[in-house]
């Protein structure tokens, strides 16, 4: 990962991102299938390494139908409360990435990090017209203190 901001500490910002990801449910995903964004609410749940994301879906869906014609998303999660006090100590970051269905084995693996993190979906996710969507994520946009802006680019070495 590589700050574009001077003066982050990529440790941090990490740290930051992984407990926000462990400590939220949902995300709110954006696609578009042609020039029209498109938000939904999805759960979701995140690999240790924070590369990449697991949401499910109906296959006979409109987020479905847009995620196979156009993979690329963006997904924003954040710890508001709706109150003053978010202005200063909320969190916000915006995950850029591409969608892929997984399929068989992959599926079958991912799955199990899924439903670990939401238990109460396990019948949705593992139900015959659900699809898991892994996103690669490419960066995160961390927006912090109300204007303190930091970008995170993942790279594909591991």
């Amino acid at each position: 990962m590589v700050g574009t901001m001077k003066s982050v500490n990529i440790s941090s910002a990490r740290k930051a991102i992984r407990e926000l990801l462990l400590g939220q449910k949902l995300a709110s995903l954006a696609t578009c299938e042609t020039k029209q964004p498109y938000l939904t609410l999805v759960a979701f749940a995140t690999t240790h390494d924070l590369k990449n994301i697991f949401f499910a879906t109906k296959k006979h869906g409109k987020k479905y139908s847009d995620l196979i014609k156009n993979k690329k998303v963006s997904l924003l999660i954040d710890n508001r409360t709706n109150l003053t006090s978010d202005f200063n100590r909320g969190m916000a970051v915006t995950i850029l990435g591409q969608a892929e269905e997984l399929k068989t084995s992959l599926r079958n693996r991912y799955l199990k990090l899924y439903t670990k993190k939401h238990p109460n979906l396990e019948e949705f996710a593992k139900s015959s017209d659900c699809s898991l969507f892994k996103v690669e994520i490419h960066t995160y946009r961390i927006v912090s203190h109300f204007q303190q802006v930091v970008e995170l680019h993942i790279t594909n070495q591991a």
